[in-house]
């Protein structure tokens, strides 16, 4: 969910040298890249996690790019990062033992959104990060107490500066598949013999969104679960909710057939809306209404503002989504996807990421002249997936990796840092 439209620019400071950290952290183990094992240890609750961050356990697709210079450096920058991330944005705002992500920036203090990539951060921090199953176990906390009203495996999607669940406390289905994402990470990484069972709690957050968060009809996932048959945005689905590797993740969880329908669905849909809307470009709307005929981007404004149907902000998070499945995965759907975007965005910049805005509409066209790490990050995972953009990839490395975290923008910080997991090759899917 994203209802957040002011346009900013970002400052920019050049970070310490990379091997500087906070004193709370220490460095991440680097692996040699050739000799990386392929399956994680088995974890438990009283060890380590089994994929610390640094250990590169799993390689990505043939092919995949990373940015210039050390493995030890990227991996730095990274932790130096998500050290500015924790202190600006995880909270204990509220007591109870809760753990929240705040979002100065978005239309409630806490939003589910932030709640799942906190969860998703935190357990693929670990191992930098010593205190990350503490800071997961009270994410979880937060989350089991705020259940949305509709299905309450299921999280409220806002909650007020009080940490009590406002306007309806229903559903956004992002943030419900980030929760579900991170808990299955969580259960790799610490076991589910402890505090909670991460691996049960996951399968019914996965159940709760296979009821009620994707349209039985398109297999596409619906805005939350607030809409049903009888409700106008029913045929209607978000970009930003179309997390291919998370569908692949759900599948080998439940063994449920149902998610490699979901995904499948979803990367035609992806496919289909750049051939038809974007095919210079490659850009998909941050909505997609009419599922149940002939899908088409909004026209004009259907939930959250005029640009409903551009390139906006929902939309800023699908290069960095659809990069990540074809990095992951080397799935050829995936892959041809991100560098369709790869190779507008390159091309319409002339190699500079400071002439990335904050809004385009899809023919590549910009409504907008601000910036935005939100616009900016995602690009560094697509230009991953192309042998011929190492100084695109450099460049936009070096831009997220001297950006500081403004402590003002949960939004763009977020997406920046998440992205940086991906480019740094520490991301990973359980």
């Amino acid at each position: 969910m994203r209802t957040t439209t002011k346009t900013v620019t970002i400052g920019t400071a050049a970070l310490a040298a990379a091997g500087l950290l906070l004193p709370l952290l220490g460095t991440a183990p680097a692996a040699a890249e050739d000799t990386r094992p392929t399956r994680a240890t088995v974890a438990t609750a009283d060890s380590g996690p089994a994929v610390p961050f640094g250990s590169h356990t799993f390689p990505y697709a043939a092919g995949t790019l990373k940015p210039s210079g050390t493995q030890s450096a990227l991996d730095q920058a990274v932790i130096k990062t998500y050290n500015a991330w924790k202190s600006a944005f995880v909270k204990k705002n509220c007591g109870n033992g809760w753990y929240q992500v705040i979002s100065p920036d978005a239309d409630h203090p806490y939003v589910a959104e932030a709640q799942g990539y906190g969860m998703v951060v935190t357990a693929t921090m670990a191992g930098a990060d010593p205190d990350a199953k503490t800071a997961f176990d009270g994410m979880v906390k937060y989350v089991l107490a705020h259940p949305s009203v509709n299905n309450s495996n299921l999280l409220a999607a806002e909650q007020n500066a009080s940490c009590k669940s406002v306007d309806g406390s229903d559903s956004a289905t992002d943030g419900d598949l980030d929760v579900a994402y991170g808990l299955l990470l969580a259960d790799k990484q610490w076991g589910s013999t402890g505090t909670y069972n991460y691996k049960d709690l996951a399968v019914k957050h996965i159940n709760a969104i296979k009821k009620s968060e994707v349209n039985p009809t398109t297999h596409l996932m619906l805005l939350g679960d607030w809409s049903d048959s009888g409700e106008s945005h029913y045929w209607m689905t978000r970009s930003s909710d179309w997390m291919i590797d998370h569908f692949r993740a759900f599948r080998t969880a439940t063994g449920d057939s149902t998610w490699d329908t979901v995904r499948t669905a979803h990367q035609k849909l992806i496919t289909s809306q750049q051939s038809k809307y974007a095919s210079s470009t490659g850009l998909l709307a941050d909505f997609v209404v009419n599922t149940n005929s002939t899908a088409k981007p909004a026209s004009g404004e259907v939930l959250e503002g005029p640009n409903d149907g551009d390139y906006s902000w929902n939309a800023c998070r699908d290069p960095w989504r659809i990069g990540t499945d074809a990095v992951t995965s080397g799935d050829s759907a995936s892959l041809a996807s991100a560098r369709k975007l790869n190779t507008w965005i390159k091309s319409k910049t002339g190699g500079d990421p400071n002439k990335i805005v904050s809004g385009y509409h899809l023919n590549g066209s910009a409504f907008d002249s601000g910036n935005d790490m939100a616009f900016t990050a995602p690009f560094v995972v697509t230009a991953l997936t192309d042998s011929g953009s190492q100084a695109w990839l450099d460049a936009l490395w070096n831009k997220l990796a001297t950006t500081s975290i403004d402590p003002d923008l949960y939004y763009g910080g977020s997406i920046q840092l998440q992205s940086m997991i991906v480019a740094s090759g520490n991301y990973w899917v359980p």
